[in-house]
């Protein structure tokens, strides 16, 4: 059987330009100008520009025949699901098929790309300055809060955001995003390689993949993927790409 592979594309906000808004469909362009910084900006329209370009691309059509659906399974199985657009991207028009998932933090975008295994990924940036207790308490299952809890103090808060970007990655890939409630996750340890061990819901993935990725020092970045083995990894650098735009 034929390895699936997986594109990995890294790019920065300082690359956004005017012609990456001008990729942008009318509904991403309504969420852009609710954004108050201008460094939220910059991400947003850096990661969903860079998206429609790779698809594009895989797809060999221009950039304007790519479309993408928002799914999110939490609302496909309520009664009364939110109104508001909002879930997990999913290429339609030239593009369908596709397999997406878009994360940034920082100084960090990120985007995967798979054909049709279902993905996710994401960044965080490490933040000193959030109350870890805190978040700890909740986004940790007991086993991990006490493995987290022993690590010495300088190495908690990037042990803790390890743990956070592999529980968002496994999520992300199932459609479910935060919703789905990251303590409802269990993997393994900060200075471990990436792998699940638990999953309390019943509607858990039978087959899953997790690795970390390289995203800097002050960063910690994962992806995950709803397939029994490891996907053929490719990480490539989009600056070419969207300056060309």
């Amino acid at each position: 059987m034929t390895q699936a592979t997986c594109d990995v594309w890294w790019a920065d906000p300082a690359q956004a330009h005017p012609g990456l808004f001008d990729l942008l469909d009318e509904r991403e362009r309504a969420r852009h100008a609710r954004f108050r910084l201008a460094a939220d900006r910059d991400r947003f329209v850096v990661a969903h520009a860079l998206a429609r370009l790779v698809c594009a691309q895989r797809a060999d059509c221009a950039p304007e025949q790519v479309r993408f659906t928002l799914h999110c399974r939490n609302c496909e199985l309520r009664r009364e699901p939110r109104t508001d657009p909002h879930g997990k991207p999913r290429p339609a028009g030239a593009a369908l098929g596709l397999e997406i998932s878009i994360s940034h933090s920082g100084d960090r975008v990120v985007l995967a790309v798979t054909d049709g295994v279902e993905v996710g990924v994401d960044v965080e940036a490490v933040a000193e300055e959030r109350d870890i207790d805190g978040l700890a308490s909740y986004t940790l299952t007991a086993e991990e809060l006490a493995l987290w809890r022993g690590l010495p103090a300088a190495r908690r808060t990037p042990g803790f955001f390890r743990y956070w970007a592999r529980k968002e990655a496994l999520l992300k890939a199932t459609g479910d995003g935060l919703s789905g409630g990251l303590g409802t996750v269990g993997v393994t340890g900060p200075d471990a390689g990436a792998r699940v061990v638990s999953w309390d819901a019943p509607d858990a993935p039978a087959d899953v993949w997790l690795t970390d990725l390289d995203a800097g020092a002050d960063y910690r970045a994962a992806l995950a993927a709803l397939v029994p083995g490891p996907l053929d990894l490719t990480i490539r650098e989009a600056a070419p790409l969207l300056c060309a735009c």
